[in-house]
Order: structure tokens, then sequence, then C-alpha cells
């Protein structure tokens, strides 16, 4: 493979394909403390080619992946960009019936899931709607539900152009509502690669690397922003199913990481763990994103590991970070600029405007984040969130306009949950608030009141909205009331005094 120029990159199903052709015997992807080698990945790789072929999905089809953090996901991903398809990633973490209905909305040709994901009810779904299903059970592939009396997905694709192909994932609400994205296979591997070995050609072995950590989940930004270049550049991987304290500290002891990472919503959970100084010793410095973080909490941090975390800003709608703090600029201004997500990356343009006017504010006025990024085009995308610019260009985050929960990085819109539990008979009015928690940064907290002579208890109601909405919206904290708080003047419902009724 030709290394890529200033212009030139190479395809990405012809990256996907040469990392699958890694010698048998490499070491690809530890997971509960037991390494699996390249040949069985490939060997799974094939099997999910083969039952392409067999559904006759052709490049241009669409595939739904329900993607844990797997082993066999992770290379599920790899084999379906081999094959120059259209990924659709669902999210894992919700009930079968949200899982369903998503997928008789988007009717895709297959759908790849965990064995044990495939209930009733969406095999019911898949049946009725001729949708293939390809269950992975362990490290091996096999069909649950055939693709009989469907078109085949496309009648001439060998020549399709990769601007075309993407992966498809839901944003996380920085600029509205959640909705669906498309990640181009192009712009991964300009924006997501072109630093990695599977970028630069692959001319350096990426065995001799230390192995890379990978927690966030598969599905969403964070997730491929770590896990295709980790991947597709033939790197050793240690996956989580999901971030902790303990086996995030037993990889920063076997392998002795330069550079740190974790969630914000974690940095705390170290903090409260009380892991030495010298347990971490190796780490010159931290990232930190995909939420904010409490200035308190990071300078704890600082204070008490001497190393720097350098904090960056993105969401999926600019296709990535635009903003991060770097070691030269936090040797520099660190110490007086605490909580800040640093300065604009290379080709960026921030400003912030008033929320009344949209007029541009000046440096240190709290207003609505604009954005230009060059990964989507040169349009302004407004955001949803609250930030200062100050004189030196620094960005600081003020939280959301549009009163979005983030609880550990995962963004609410809360009238999402209120919706949701006005459709329970017993209901009569609900408000949603943000409350602050320690690990999280933010929880939801729900305000209800029942119709006469009805019964609910949070059991109830927290099962209700499981069928409905993603285990993340679910309230952790619950107050039944005769009414709820309004302003005077309009009769809304006063979100700050609601907030109040969880002090």
């Amino acid at each position: 493979m030709q290394a890529a120029t200033k212009n030139a990159y190479p395809k990405l199903d012809e990256v996907a394909r040469a990392v699958l052709e890694t010698p048998a015997d490499r070491p690809a992807i530890e997971f509960n403390k037991q390494w699996i080698e390249w040949g069985a990945l490939s060997a799974l790789a094939r099997q999910i080619d083969d039952l392409l072929v067999r559904f006759d999905i052709r490049p241009g089809g669409t595939v739904a992946l329900v993607a844990r953090n797997h082993p066999s996901a992770i290379i599920s991903l790899v084999a379906l960009l081999a094959a120059r398809v259209n990924i659709r990633m669902i999210y894992p973490f919700q009930s079968a019936t949200s899982i369903a209905n998503e997928l008789e909305s988007l009717a895709p040709d297959a759908v790849i899931a965990a064995i044990n994901d495939f209930g009733d009810e969406i095999l019911t779904t898949l049946n009725s709607q001729h949708i293939a299903g390809i269950a992975l059970r362990g490290l091996e592939a096999e069909c649950v539900v055939d693709r009989a009396e469907r078109e085949p997905s496309q009648s001439h694709t060998e020549d399709i152009d990769s601007d075309e192909l993407g992966i498809d994932i839901l944003t996380s609400g920085t600029t509205g509502r959640p909705k669906p994205f498309r990640i181009s296979y192009k712009m991964i591997v300009r924006d997501m690669l072109a630093n990695s070995a599977a970028g630069a050609g692959g001319q350096s072995d990426p065995q001799a690397l230390e192995p890379v950590l990978l927690y966030f989940p598969v599905g969403n930004i964070s997730g491929l922003y770590t896990t295709l270049p980790a991947i597709l550049g033939g790197r050793r991987i240690v996956l989580l199913d999901r971030f902790n304290v303990h086996d995030w500290h037993d990889f920063v002891l076997r392998y002795r990481p330069v550079v740190g990472g974790m969630p914000p919503a974690a940095i705390q959970m170290v903090l409260d763990a009380n892991i030495p100084k010298e347990d971490l010793a190796s780490i010159k410095f931290f990232g930190a994103g995909a939420a904010p973080l409490d200035p308190a909490v990071q300078q704890a941090f600082e204070d008490r590991y001497g190393i720097p975390i350098l904090l960056s800003y993105g969401a999926t709608e600019f296709g990535g970070p635009v903003t991060r703090m770097t070691p030269d600029m936090h040797a520099k201004d660190g110490h007086k600029k605490i909580g800040t997500v640093g300065k604009a990356m290379p080709g960026v343009k921030l400003r912030v405007v008033s929320q009344d006017s949209g007029e541009p504010l000046p440096a240190g006025e709290v207003g609505i984040l604009e954005v230009v990024s060059p990964r989507i085009g040169p349009q302004w995308i407004r955001t949803s969130d609250l930030a200062v610019l100050d004189e030196d260009g620094y960005l600081f985050h003020h939280g959301r306009a549009d009163g979005a929960i983030i609880r550990g990085g995962f963004k609410i819109l809360p009238e999402t949950v209120e919706k949701a539990l006005l459709t329970h008979p017993a209901v009569s009015a609900a408000a949603v608030v943000g409350i602050r928690d320690q690990r999280l940064g933010q929880v939801p907290a729900a305000a209800v009141i029942l119709k006469p002579g009805q019964q609910a208890d949070e059991t109830v109601l927290g099962d209700h909205l499981r069928e409905r909405l993603l285990k993340t919206h679910i309230p952790t904290t619950w107050r039944f009331v005769e009414e709820l708080p309004r302003t005077k003047l309009s009769f809304k419902v006063d979100q700050a005094a609601v907030r109040k009724l969880f002090e």
C-alpha cells in the first residue's frame, strides 16, 4: 500500500483488508486478560464476509451493528469496512423493544449482534421485514435469520465511490436533538487514520508499540476515534467492556504508558481510589474529553499526581474534536487557565454569539458557541453550548443553553425523558433536571405529579422508561409532588426551583 500524501489517502476498504492479512500468530486483542491472535479474528471476518455474500449484500448495502465492547464486534466493524457497506451503529444498552423499533425504522439489509441480543421481539422484526440476522457467538458468526424475499441491496455497486459510503451514528445533542450523522469512509481515512500506522502506509511495526487501552463504546464518536486507528493500524489492543478504575490501574502498571487518558467522570474515581502517585509515574500528561470536567477536580488531580490534564472539546456534528489543550499550552498557561478545553485546532474557527441577537460577543462574555469545522465544511455550526472565548483564544465551556444533562459524556434532553414519562397512564405531569454527581458530573432527576386515584412509584416508572429510552436516561432520583414549581409571568416550569427539590 502506498503511503498517504497530502492529497491522496489509501482506500479504507483496502486498509481493512490489509490488516486482516496480519500473520495469524500475532497478538491482536487482550480481553478478560486473555490474548486473541489475528488468526482467530481474521477467521471471524471471513465468516461474516461469507454470510454477506450468501445474503447478496453488495457494496453500498447497509448493515446495522449492535456494537458491544467485545473483540467480535470490533472485527465485525473491520469486516464490514472491507466489504464496502454502509454501517449503522445501534446503541446496545437499550431495551429489546427500542432496538426492534429502530431496526424496523431503518430497514437495513442485515444486522450483526451478539447472540444474546437476538430475543423474540427482535427476531420477529427481522423476519417480518426480511432483514438478515448474523449472530456473534464468541468468535464465531452464524445466521439466525435468512434474507429471503428481499431484493439485492444494490444493482451496480462495484464502482461505488467511497465518498458515498460511511458509518452512521447518532449525534450527542450538541447542536440539538440527537440525529443520524454520517462519518464517511473518506473522513475516517483523512481525519482518524492520518497519523496512525494505517494512514501512514504501515511503515513501522505497530506491534512494537505499547498496547492501546480501549473502553469508550465502540459505536459513538469517541469510540470510533480510538478504536479505528488502533485496530486498522495493527496495534495491540487491551479492550475493556466498560471503563473501571481497577482495570485501568492494572493496565498502567503492566504497560507503563507515557500518555494516559480517561473519561472526565473517571478522574474523580481515580482520586477516590487513592492510587499511589508512583503507580502513575510513567504518565507525562493526561488527555480527557467527551464531557465537562469540574475545574476543582482537575486541580486536585494535578496537585496530587503532578500530571497535566489536557482537555479537548468536540462533537459528532463536527466530525470529532475542534479544540484541544497541548502540553506546550499547559506549560505556558495551564496554571492560570484551569478548566479550559484549549484553543481551536488547525483550520477550526470559533466564535461566541449573543443568545438573543446572534451577534458575535467580545472576549470574556458568555454566549452560544458557533464552530466552523474543516472536516464538515465552511459553514458555521451553531451549538447548544454556552461558552467563553478569552482574550488569548482559550475556550471555556459553561454548560448547556438547552438544559441538556451531560451524564458522564452522554447528553440527555430533559424533554425526551418527560415525554416518555407522560405516556404512562398514571402520570399527569413531569419535570426532569440534571443534578450534580461527583463521579458522572450530572445525572437526571425527575419530579412527577400522579393523576388523581392513580398509583406508581419509581420502580414502576423506571421500568416504563427502560422500555422506551436508553439506560443513561433513567432518573437516579425521584420526587412525587402535588404541583410543579412554575414561573410567575409565563407559568412555565421553573427549572431552578425543580432542581432545589433535590437539594
